[in-house]
């Protein structure tokens, strides 16, 4: 066994106009006096991060580890969440993403994703360069709208989908190992990759890819009303990264998993700051460092009621007091006879 490390904070829902959450040396000054050791890195965000820079640099990219280390902390991750997203684009929402890609290449879906598959190897290469092992990122999604059965999907439609999926994905998985850096791929609605079975889909598909792994985060299966612990005793093996994040579902005789369309605050099912919710966290951590998880405990604020300070702060301690420092003995080692094999032979009523 070993020892989850954190706390760490993604800082997408953080990053901002104004002090300190505008810069990459104020924000991390900020996010270690809320007492976080790590923090996520949104590749896609220019206030706190360069990429493209950081893709052809080691300079830039040892100069951005040295202003994290000197404010206490360390870069946990990068995540490229929107441009891998951006991979895989079902027509429906070509209007809805296309401010997650840089202007040059809005309204042109094919230069758009050309622009993404670039933005996430680059994102790879960067890892390697900060001396990072894993990646998150999102899947993208052509089978989404198809989600529920009706109309009847047309055979072959859902495996012609993840047959694509792969397809797109397989030459960036194939740069991650050139890299040494596993995809992490945030399991999430919205995206075709928004279960375990549709993971196997895209993961049988990709050859079992060595490279494409798991962001486990619970609650998007609280929301989904799936086994979020049993979720880890099937996929332990490929979870290489972790968001700490809380969520309630609260279905009642007029709404449930999908929310008649309402707001956050509205739904059935919300986001909630950590220990607001429904998540059993102290399972959650006992599992992974059962099966030897020893990434990042990293919180995610995203929250439909507390102000995101005030999440970030309490999310630090949450997470401390949730860390196991595993045992380096058995408990029950005070009671050892200290017994050889002649010994346990008679025990067992056997010649020595």
């Amino acid at each position: 066994m070993r020892t989850i490390k954190g706390p760490g904070l993604f800082l997408a829902q953080f990053a901002g106009e104004g002090a300190p959450f505008n810069s990459f040396a104020a924000i991390t000054k900020w996010a270690a006096g809320c007492g976080y050791r790590g923090v996520q890195l949104p590749s896609w965000d220019a206030r706190l991060f360069d990429l493209e820079k950081a893709a052809a640099s080691q300079d830039y990219c040892d100069e951005i580890r040295g202003v994290a280390a000197e404010n206490g902390v360390e870069i946990t991750e990068l995540s490229t969440h929107l441009q891998g997203q951006l991979v895989a684009v079902h027509p429906a929402y070509d209007v809805a993403f296309d401010g997650f890609a840089a202007p040059a290449v809005r309204g042109n879906p094919k230069a758009r994703q050309e622009w993404a598959v670039d933005q996430v190897t680059k994102a790879l290469t960067a890892s390697r360069r900060l001396g990072l092992s894993a990646m998150a990122s999102f899947s993208g999604a052509l089978a989404w709208p198809y989600i529920y059965p009706w109309p009847q999907r047309p055979a072959g439609l859902v495996e012609e989908a993840f047959d694509e999926l792969a397809r797109r994905w397989r030459p960036i998985l194939d740069h991650a190992e050139d890299q040494g850096v596993d995809i992490c791929y945030e399991i999430h609605p919205g995206e075709d990759l928004h279960d375990g079975i549709s993971y196997e889909m895209f993961l049988e598909r990709t050859g079992n890819h060595a490279r494409a792994n798991m962001l486990y985060d619970p609650s998007h299966y609280v929301l989904q009303h799936l086994d979020y612990l049993q979720n880890i005793d099937i996929y332990h093996e490929r979870i290489r990264m972790f968001h700490v994040k809380d969520a309630e579902l609260n279905p009642t005789g007029r709404q449930g998993v999908y929310g008649g369309f309402q707001s956050w605050v509205n739904r059935a099912g919300r986001f909630r700051s950590l220990g607001d919710g429904q998540v059993d966290f102290g399972a959650v951590f006992s599992k992974l460092t059962q099966y030897g998880f020893d990434g990042w405990a990293v919180v995610e604020w995203e929250c439909c009621l507390k102000h995101p300070e005030d999440g970030a702060r309490e999310g630090a301690e949450f997470v401390q007091a949730h860390i196991i420092r595993v045992t380096e003995k058995a408990f029950d080692d005070f009671a050892g006879a200290g017994t050889d094999r002649a010994a346990n032979r008679r025990m067992l009523g056997l010649e020595a």
